[in-house]
């Protein structure tokens, strides 16, 4: 069954946990889909990924690089898995129906934003909605804390 995650961002934007994130994907051994809601926030993840402080490079691509199949982590507006990535990254309001195309679907939404915040409470409902029990992760001075959803 597809794990949900809904991951609440209240200590750091987007760019700053995104790359973590990837990071341990790839570690895990993992491939990843960050879907965006436009051509526009694509191009700015795929800024803000080749700009990411830490120790790990994080090899990407776009439609504008090409060759998915050899890219780990592909950034793309529109809903697609052309690397094979069983972990698909949701951003900036950008949302799915296709829950069983994936391992794992983390959903990123700003903490923020009322509207960001509503749309994800959708979103949640969504979930559930399709036999899903998503679980609800919100920063916190540690990391990433597990709260009741």
């Amino acid at each position: 069954m597809t794990s949900v995650g809904f991951y609440h961002l209240t200590r750091t934007r987007l760019e700053a946990a995104l790359p973590a994130l990837l990071a341990r994907t790839l570690r895990e051994g993992e491939r990843a889909v960050v879907l965006a809601p436009s051509p526009e926030q694509v191009a700015a993840l795929d800024a803000a990924l080749w700009e990411a402080p830490g120790e790990a490079w994080l090899p990407h691509g776009t439609a504008a690089d090409g060759d998915a199949d050899l890219q780990p982590i592909w950034l793309t507006a529109t809903e697609e898995a052309p690397n094979g990535a069983r972990f698909l990254f949701l951003t900036g309001g950008a949302a799915t129906a296709r829950w069983d195309a994936y391992a794992r679907i983390f959903d990123l939404f700003d903490g923020t934003d009322a509207e960001a915040v509503a749309a994800a409470r959708t979103r949640w409902r969504a979930a559930a909605a399709a036999g899903l029990a998503p679980v609800y992760w919100q920063q916190g001075p540690r990391g990433w804390e597990r709260k009741a959803g």
